[in-house]
């Protein structure tokens, strides 16, 4: 009886395994192995376009396999298994009826049927996108050109597709970068080594770009627009690149009309960029333009309104209100006249625009922006959306959108060297912005592109599928893209360091280690990290280099340049220029002469790391492909040269470097919570000090009254006396700059804190510059044994990091408790 048993288990489970197997095949389909290689369908008015990705996937196949499939014009689906290519009007696809793609925005589908695979689109740029998001799943990389993630041969090819196979449209209508501060990377790159014969960002440079776009199911292009680089409708090709690829054109906050303004405003021909007294020549530029749009039926987005010249306040208003009216005019005067140029219905032609900086100001007046144009928030430039759309802002025709920074030229301080921005904020800023409304169009400022690969990625992949990355599968988001670029076998460690990476950085950016700021620029100082903090700095990073170092010979041949570009580069190149200031500020302090000089030695190899690394980057990496490409010293700040280290600063008095005495509590470690209306406190995966900073969800916005969300922590003190609780938040806005937090001791001590800081003040420098938001509640502690911490807030949108119980007077850490 009991081998019976046995006996019909084991037939059950060979059955059940059997069937399993039966599933999966059925949701695979073959393109290759030793034998053969599936041919690919095409119709024969197949867009141009779509011929090119065509091509492209074929020349994936074969790098990966040796075998190029065959691609055949064909009328109507053939009797032999093949791959079906093209949009949902073809008649090759007359009799396809797996999904709904009729009409829709960019959307396609991805089936296995009766042995064939299908990849149709709505519309072209939507067959493109499903024909690119079946090479990644084939394992290639969006990067393989940008950042030499050269494909790694196999003898089989199969794609794996769910039961149903794969159906997507964007999340996000207008999805595209502003390549910006290009004067240190991409124009000298492109001008000195890429396209030489332009000497400038050109159409070769461009057709790169847009390629790179596609891949990453990308749109939308704001291009370059420093005196550096020509204006994109200068150089002869780039518009027609542009049409080529499919990708809409756009302009800045600061570019009305398709115009780049600094390299196209001639001032001594045309007079001042001043609309008060010099309207003519100024609608004359606007409709010379729009004219050539028209003319080459050009894609594009057009933003509304007027700044200066640049990145500045108009010419010419003497006050905000005056600005403000003026602005109004000129939006009625931009309307009349694209709707008279394109012959079409003023809602028909995409319009966004922009509150930045100084306008934002001029909206909260009360500015009158049509209902159809799109409002296009933007962030602080460190990362921190100013605004996003209120209930009645939601409720307009033309919607909202997000321009964001992974890349900042600016006071207080550029971050132009490395990308830092840690994905968690990255997510949560815009899930917030996305739960909102604010999904009509994301523009996101890349800077040279390099080396913002993985945020911009990460970016790109929030914008086309909101729901693509959860909160709490950000490390699996990073994970996955690790296995992609490199292998399986390090995306767990990859993703680990990278993430640690992020974590420190989001401490304080390497570009900011100099403890100096800009516009104007000062002086570098010692850092203001303790000593203990420095020490255990140094150490995290000792630990990432070592682990870096560790995975090296496990990276593919294939892959050895791109691990140089994603990962040995930034992460060397962060660690080294902590050794560079922290261990200056170690030799400062040390009483021994020799520990002195070692320490400044120490410091001295951390910058000689960095112009070896660089020179790594730019000469050798890739048989040079990217010379010139990486610049260690963009704008030529202070913080990046070498420290002269016979100048002696004056050092403040040392304190008690101790942390015997004090308690951190995550706050995610929360022994108690209390949720209001349907809002309930939850942790977001590599966000804040904490890699888990949390947040009210869901992220739509609401206040809340008498009853307000609070969360409860417990610690243990084995002393009494004088302490203070220290609180970070993470440097959020609310519109009406409104955000406030009660934090109570013991049921007894307690105080509301106002947590916003404001454009450019003090408070809001210091705050981007170590991303916390700190508030400290002085308290007595009487009695020995268990005590609470209660935090309430008045509304979503705080996020609450760490928290900290000092003895009263000991010198705070910047660095947290980890």
């Amino acid at each position: 009886m009991k081998n019976q048993i046995q006996n019909s288990l084991l037939l059950l489970l060979l059955l059940t395994t059997q069937l399993f197997w039966s599933q999966q095949n059925q949701n695979s389909f073959l393109i290759a192995d030793k034998n053969e290689v599936t041919p690919i369908y095409i119709d024969p008015k197949s867009d141009e376009l779509v011929v090119w990705a065509v091509n492209e996937l074929a020349n994936d196949i074969q790098e990966i396999t040796g075998k190029k499939p065959q691609i055949v014009v064909a009328k109507k689906t053939e009797n032999a298994k093949g791959i079906y290519i093209g949009q949902i009007n073809e008649n090759l696809f007359k009799d396809y009826k797996k999904s709904n793609l009729k009409g829709g925005w960019e959307k396609f589908s991805i089936s296995n049927d009766k042995n064939n695979l299908y990849i149709v689109g709505s519309d072209v740029r939507g067959t493109v996108f499903g024909i690119f998001e079946t090479a990644e799943r084939l394992g290639v990389s969006p990067w393989k050109w940008w950042a030499d993630v050269n494909n790694i041969k196999k003898e089989k090819l199969v794609l794996n597709l769910p039961d149903n196979g794969i159906t997507e449209s964007p999340s996000v209508q207008f999805r595209g970068i502003f390549l910006n501060d290009e004067d240190w990377g991409l124009q000298p790159w492109a001008a000195k080594t890429f396209e030489k014969e332009t000497a400038d960002i050109g159409p070769k440079t461009y057709e790169k770009i847009f390629q790179l776009l596609l891949r990453l199911k990308a749109n939308t292009i704001w291009p370059a627009m420093h005196d550096s680089t020509k204006a994109f409708f200068s150089i002869k090709g780039n518009k027609e690149m542009a049409q080529k690829y499919h990708i809409l054109l756009g302009t800045s906050h600061a570019e009305p009309m398709m115009r780049n303004n600094v390299d196209e405003w001639k001032k001594e021909t045309m007079g001042a960029f001043n609309y008060f007294s010099n309207s003519e020549n100024i609608n004359k530029y606007w409709q010379d333009r729009l004219n050539e749009i028209r003319d080459s039926k050009a894609e594009a987005v057009f933003t509304l309104g007027m700044r200066g010249v640049h990145d500045s306040q108009m010419e010419g208003a003497k006050n905000a209100e005056e600005a403000k009216n003026m602005v109004e005019k000129i939006i009625v005067k931009q309307r009349e006249m694209l709707a008279s140029t394109f012959k079409k219905p003023i809602t028909s032609i995409p319009q966004v625009m922009i509150p930045y900086k100084e306008v934002l100001e001029q909206y909260n007046k009360g500015m009158k922006i049509p209902e159809d144009v799109m409002l296009m928030w933007t962030d602080d430039n460190y990362g921190y959306i100013r605004r996003i759309s209120d209930e009645k802002e939601q409720k307009r025709i033309g919607g909202g959108g997000i321009y964001y920074h992974l890349s900042y030229w600016g006071r207080p301080h550029d971050y132009l060297w490395l990308s830092t921005m840690q994905p968690g904020l990255i997510w949560s800023e815009m899930a917030k912005a996305y739960a909102n409304g604010d999904k009509k169009m994301w523009i996101v400022n890349v800077g040279d592109i390099k080396p913002a690969e993985y945020d911009f990625e990460f970016f790109m992949d929030m914008a086309w599928d909101i729901n693509s990355i959860k909160p709490d599968g950000i490390n699996d988001h990073l994970k996955d893209w690790a296995a992609r670029e490199f292998n399986d076998a390090v995306a767990n460690d990859v993703s680990n360091v990278m993430s640690e990476y992020y974590r420190l950085a989001m401490l304080r950016k390497p570009e900011f280690m100099g403890w100096s700021q800009t516009e104007p620029t000062t002086p570098i100082k010692p850092s203001e990290f303790t000593t203990a903090e420095a020490k255990r700095r140094i150490q995290l990073y000792d630990q990432l280099v070592e682990k870096v170092n560790t995975l090296s010979p496990s990276i593919p041949n294939e892959r050895k340049d791109a691990w140089f570009q994603l990962v040995v580069y930034p992460v060397k190149g962060a660690a080294y220029i902590n050794h560079k200031f922290l261990y200056w500020k170690l030799s400062l302090e040390s009483k021994d002469q020799a520990e002195k000089e070692k320490f400044q030695n120490l410091s001295k190899e951390g910058y000689q790391q960095i112009e070896k690394l660089t020179q790594y980057y730019n000469t050798e990496m890739s048989n040079g492909k990217w010379a010139n490409m990486m610049s260690r010293t963009p704008r030529k700040l202070p913080v990046f040269d070498a420290i002269n280290y016979d100048n002696v600063p004056k050092m403040e008095e040392s304190k008690v470097d101790s942390t015997t005495e004090s308690i951190a509590i995550q706050a995610k470690d929360f022994t108690a919570s209390q949720g209001a209306k349907n809002y309930q406190w939850k942790p977001i995966e590599g966000f804040g000090y904490s890699n888990a900073a949390i947040t009210l969800f869901p992220l739509k916005t609401s206040s809340f009254g008498t009853e307000k969300p609070s969360v409860t922590y417990t610690f243990e003190s084995d002393k009494t006396g004088e302490y203070e609780i220290e609180v970070r938040f993470i440097p959020t806005h609310a519109n009406n700059s409104d955000h406030q937090a009660t934090i109570t001791f013991d049921s007894n001590t307690g105080k509301t804190f106002k947590l916003n800081s404001y454009d450019r003040d003090a408070a809001w420098k210091a705050n981007v510059l170590r991303n916390a938001s700190v508030f400290t509640l002085p308290v007595k502690i009487e009695d020995t044994g268990k005590h609470t911490i209660k935090l309430e807030v008045n509304q979503t949108g705080i996020v609450i990091d760490q928290l900290a119980i000092y003895p009263k007077g000991q010198k705070k850490y910047e660095i947290p408790f980890k």
